[in-house]
């Protein structure tokens, strides 16, 4: 059974957060664990903890929704723009927003962007017991990945692949022996390739960090990560805030928001 995704809604308008509350009371694995009127309180929140994702407003009194999002903690929320102003959603994403929803907020739009969410949070599962076996311990490691071409089912071994991109609601997965296009959805490979290796570094890439050679500074805050087959690969700001993580190095004034 899958743990309750816990929702902070963020919205200065009292019938927004009524509609969205509604809306969300109405959804399986769903619970809201509180309400902000402006940005400083949705880091107050954050900062008690309990937050899997908020339902961010744009213009809130004080700090933006843009503003407050900048200002999460590394390993923070997830962030879903709920706003009545569709100009911002290029620099949402870019900002590493895992969906931008337009007002009126319609449930069947809220739940998609709630099941894209939910696919980054970690799992809060009870522990198996010992005569439980769990999932991945019987789905077997993926030694190939199954690519359909004209020519052919083309096997590729992970190892071999650098990254894929979606470009024109297409995905192309960039490998040493050649580029594939192909109909699995960038959230189907990242289920299917080594989480250890291939990383989802902005909405329409998955990043195999052991092909990078460079990582260069862009003034969004995020990074031009370069492959040693010469690619050229977007990480968000969020997603860069991870990378320094994992890779030890230190914050960037960009961290501090």
């Amino acid at each position: 059974m899958r743990e309750p995704l816990r929702v902070l809604i963020a919205d200065d308008e009292l019938l927004a957060r009524k509609r969205l509350s509604r809306l969300l009371a109405a959804l399986p694995d769903v619970s809201v664990c509180g309400e902000a009127v402006d940005g400083d309180s949705v880091l107050a929140a954050v900062r008690a903890g309990g937050v899997d994702v908020v339902l961010l407003d744009i213009h809130m009194p004080g700090l933006s929704g843009l503003d407050a999002m900048a200002l999460l903690p590394e390993g923070g929320p997830h962030v879903i723009f709920c706003t009545a102003h569709a100009e911002h959603a290029v620099n949402a994403f870019e900002h590493g927003a895992v969906d931008y929803v337009l007002k009126p907020v319609e449930a069947a739009r809220l739940q998609k962007a709630l099941e894209r969410a939910r696919a980054r949070v970690p799992a809060r599962v009870k522990a198996p017991t010992a005569a439980a076996p769990t999932a991945a311990a019987e789905k077997p490691a993926l030694t190939r990945l199954p690519i359909p071409t004209r020519q052919g089912l083309v096997l590729v071994s992970p190892d071999a692949i650098s990254h894929a991109s979606l470009e024109d609601e297409l995905v192309t997965v960039f490998t040493a022996q050649g580029d594939y296009l192909t109909d699995f959805t960038l959230n189907e490979l990242a289920d299917k390739l080594p989480p250890e290796h291939f990383h989802r570094v902005h909405r329409r890439a998955l990043l195999n960090l052991s092909h990078v050679t460079r990582l260069e500074p862009l003034e969004t805050g995020g990074y031009l990560a370069r492959t040693a087959r010469g690619h050229s690969v977007e990480v968000s700001r969020q997603s860069a805030r991870e990378l320094r993580r994992m890779l030890g190095l230190r914050k960037g004034a960009e961290d501090e928001g």
